[in-house]
């Protein structure tokens, strides 16, 4: 079994890795599909990233749709896994996030979200009390537990610190931020070092880079942004990342996500799987941390550290 962690100050416990829905279910057998998240939450998994990843103008996507019957077939408790959704800034209307988390809630079939995470802030004039005060009628009403953001500056995160604590209501128990042996300056940072001391957990995501740490160095699916410009060296270092992995007797991917574990604030760190294969091999990425050490570990991947002195520590 995976150790658990907790998320921020909240009552959350969750396994340190977590499993995310883009780009997965969509394209697995639903059979075996079943039978990955069953083993998955036997493991000790227990967090499930599960967005409705569409917008007005694109291709409609099921994956979370598809999560739903999973979750049915699999046999799975409502107290054995937990429900991380995302709620974008963009469907923010008169009546706040609730209509846009209903709906989330409607696709997978659940009533409430144990987590709920705000998409990347693009209008630096949005009215954040506003935000913050609506979680907290959402965590009041029962459809939510905690909250947290994606990709958000240091600074505008501790201003919803301090708007929580002024009004007297719970703040972002975690941040999800990119994080890998080649992303590493922004949750290294001073910055974010100061927002991590005030009991703000840490959601390492696109630790693989869409798998190209793991040796995919021409991906077939979507990628996520890349901030610095830096992708074409993080795949110029994929043969040199693996021959450490090879010297460690283990596989990039392990040596990627072990990485992340290495961070202090980690509550979790969330990657996609698309079969059972990959999903055991994933979670013995816990194992190395025990094996090698995690000083060891971040001592030798710091040749890979991509983005130095190419993104701002701040954040975006």
């Amino acid at each position: 079994m995976i150790a658990r962690r907790r998320i921020g100050a909240s009552d959350l416990e969750t396994g340190i890795f977590s499993l995310g829905s883009w780009h997965t279910y969509d394209r697995m057998d639903f059979g075996d599909a079943v039978a990955m998240v069953r083993a998955a939450v036997d493991a000790g998994v227990n967090l499930f990233d599960v967005g409705v990843y569409s917008f007005p103008g694109l291709p409609p996507v099921f994956t979370d749709v598809l999560f739903s019957a999973i979750v049915r077939a699999a046999g799975l408790r409502r107290d054995e896994w937990m429900l991380s959704s995302k709620l974008w800034l963009e469907g923010y209307g008169a009546d706040g996030f609730r209509p846009q988390l209903e709906n989330a809630l409607f696709r997978v079939g659940e009533e409430h979200a144990d987590l709920v995470v705000l998409g990347d802030l693009r209008d630096s004039a949005v009215d954040l009390r506003t935000f913050v005060l609506d979680l907290a009628g959402l965590a009041e009403a029962g459809l939510i537990r905690a909250w947290g953001v994606n990709n958000w500056s240091a600074t505008t995160v501790q201003r919803l610190i301090d708007i929580a604590a002024e009004e007297g209501v719970p703040g972002p128990q975690l941040a999800q931020l990119k994080y890998s042996v080649s992303r590493r300056s922004i949750p290294d940072g001073e910055p974010f070092a100061r927002i991590w001391q005030q009991g703000v957990s840490l959601q390492a995501s696109d630790s693989l880079e869409g798998g190209i740490l793991a040796g995919k160095t021409s991906p077939t699916r979507q990628v996520g942004r890349d901030p610095g410009d830096i992708r074409e060296a993080i795949v110029a270092s994929v043969p040199a990342f693996t021959e450490v992995a090879e010297a460690l007797a283990t596989t990039p991917a392990q040596l990627g996500l072990a990485f992340t574990l290495t961070h202090p604030a980690v509550a979790t760190t969330l990657f996609g799987a698309t079969s059972l294969a990959q999903l055991n091999a994933n979670l013995a990425a816990a194992d190395l941390v025990e094996r090698v050490g995690a000083a060891r570990i971040r001592e030798l991947v710091d040749p890979f550290w991509a983005d130095r002195d190419h993104v701002d520590p701040e954040g975006p």
